[in-house]
């Protein structure tokens, strides 16, 4: 069964094209090391909680969107693989300065998860 890495983050909508460039290049890496599908998204209906939210979990400021992304791997191995080597590109590419990140890489959390339902 496929394996997920999924990620969450703010980015000033100053930013979004930026943004765009970077994960498009790193897309195109995840995907010639392994990885099925890689998904970035907009938040464009992203409401704010009382509890919590996706807002909340990123620390949303005024004038930022929410991104939330995905990559599918064919399995968790390949996954450890797969990101070890396209981490070890993009540093190549983009230096590993996470300051001159279109975003602030301190509010990005990330995990790995093994999908239940898949169709």
């Amino acid at each position: 069964m496929s394996y997920v890495q999924g990620f969450l983050l703010a980015v000033p909508n100053a930013n979004k094209a930026a943004y765009t460039d970077i994960a498009r290049a790193s897309a195109k890496v995840f995907r010639e090391n392994g990885a099925l599908s890689v998904m970035e998204a907009w938040g464009t209906d992203v409401p704010d909680g009382k509890v919590t939210s996706f807002p909340m979990a990123v620390k949303l400021e005024a004038e930022e969107s929410v991104v939330f992304s995905w990559i599918i791997w064919p399995d968790k191995q390949a996954a450890e693989t797969g990101m070890n080597a396209s981490m070890k590109q993009l540093e190549g590419l983009m230096g590993n300065d996470m300051s001159k990140m279109p975003f602030d890489g301190m509010r990005m959390m990330w995990g790995g998860f093994e999908p239940i339902v898949e169709m």
